[in-house]
C-alpha cells in the first residue's frame, strides 16, 4: 500500500514537474515575444528619427550652398545631393538590418524556449511512465506471473 501511495505521488510529481516546467517556458516566450514586437516599433522609430536626421542635413547643406551662391541645379551641388541621399539610404537600410537581425534571433529563442516546454512536459509524462513500468512488479506482484 505504501509503495503504490509512493508510486502515486512520484508519478504525479513528475507530472507536475514538466507541467511547470511547461508553463514556465511558455510565460518566458511570451515575454520573449513582446520584446520582439517592441524591437520592432524601436527598428521603425529609429529608422524613422535617422531619416529625418540625414533630411535635417540635406536641407542644411542646400540652404549653405545657396547662400554662396552655389545654384542647386549645378554639377556640384547635384553630385552631392545624391551622395547625402546615399548616404541616408545606407544608414536607413542599416538600421533596418539591425533590427531584423535582432527580431529574427528573438523569434529563433521563442522557439527553443516553446520547444523546451513541450519537451519537459514530453520529458515529465516520460519519466512518470517510466517509473510505473519500473515500480509495477513491486506494487502488482501478480503482474508477472
Amino acid at each position: 500500500m505504501l509503495t503504490a501511495a509512493g508510486l502515486a505521488a512520484s508519478v504525479g510529481g513528475q507530472i507536475y514537474g514538466g507541467i511547470q516546467a511547461n508553463r514556465a517556458a511558455k510565460a518566458s516566450a511570451a515575454q520573449v515575444a513582446t520584446q520582439r514586437d517592441t524591437e520592432a516599433q524601436l527598428t521603425a522609430i529609429r529608422d524613422q528619427r535617422t531619416r529625418e536626421e540625414y533630411r535635417r542635413g540635406i536641407r542644411q547643406q542646400a540652404a549653405e550652398l545657396a547662400s554662396r551662391g552655389v545654384s542647386l541645379d549645378s554639377p556640384t551641388a547635384v553630385l552631392l545631393g545624391q551622395f547625402a541621399g546615399q548616404e541616408l539610404s545606407f544608414a536607413s537600410q542599416s538600421v533596418r538590418s539591425e533590427g531584423q537581425a535582432t527580431q529574427i534571433e528573438l523569434s529563433a529563442s521563442e522557439q527553443a524556449l516553446r520547444a523546451r516546454g513541450r519537451q519537459s512536459l514530453l520529458r515529465g509524462y516520460t519519466s512518470a511512465a517510466g517509473s510505473v513500468l519500473t515500480a509495477a512488479p513491486e506494487v502488482w506482484p501478480g503482474l508477472l506471473s
